[in-house]
């Protein structure tokens, strides 16, 4: 499914989106809408680079920062649900990772983690090693996987 496909189903039931990104600093609210018409769908995008702004725009826990790190499926779902709450919307997806160039042995180049938030619905996280591709291809593949996840709960949302 492409993402005019995807934003097409989302209008039919009704559903509105927002992201909350790190690594990919906009890149999925920017392929939401290269689209026209996707105004009736998307309503907002925060980029949270920084964790204190992931703290004051999306109400990210200073412990969860402390005790995870900004790079783990904890604090993706708290940026996920923080964005649904301050948008009001029916989803919202969340990334954050180390793009690179670097990284650790716990927390290698390539290491992203998604959040997806739906009213009404228990919030899904999940971990990708998408491995040391390089900066560019890892925010790429951090951009479809996000996108590729808003699909699939579009998709079940109508099964």
């Amino acid at each position: 499914m492409n993402i005019n496909t995807m934003l097409d189903l989302a209008k039919a039931q009704g559903a509105t989106l927002a992201t909350a990104e790190s690594c990919t600093g906009g890149m999925i609210a920017a392929a939401l809408t290269d689209i026209p018409g996707s105004s009736a769908v998307v309503d907002r995008g925060f980029v949270t680079y920084s964790n204190a702004a992931k703290m004051q725009m999306l109400g990210v826990s200073a412990q969860t920062l402390k005790d995870f790190g900004a790079v783990s499926e904890e604090t993706a779902r708290e940026m996920a649900e923080g964005a649904l709450r301050a948008a009001g919307t029916t989803f919202a997806v969340s990334v954050t990772g180390i793009a690179g160039p670097g990284g650790s042995e716990h927390k290698p180049e390539g290491r992203v983690c998604f959040g997806l938030a739906q009213s009404g619905a228990e919030t899904v996280t999940e971990l990708v090693d998408f491995g040391a591709l390089g900066r560019d291809k890892v925010r790429l593949a951090s951009r479809d996987h996000a996108l590729a996840m808003l699909r699939r709960a579009l998709e079940r949302r109508t099964a």
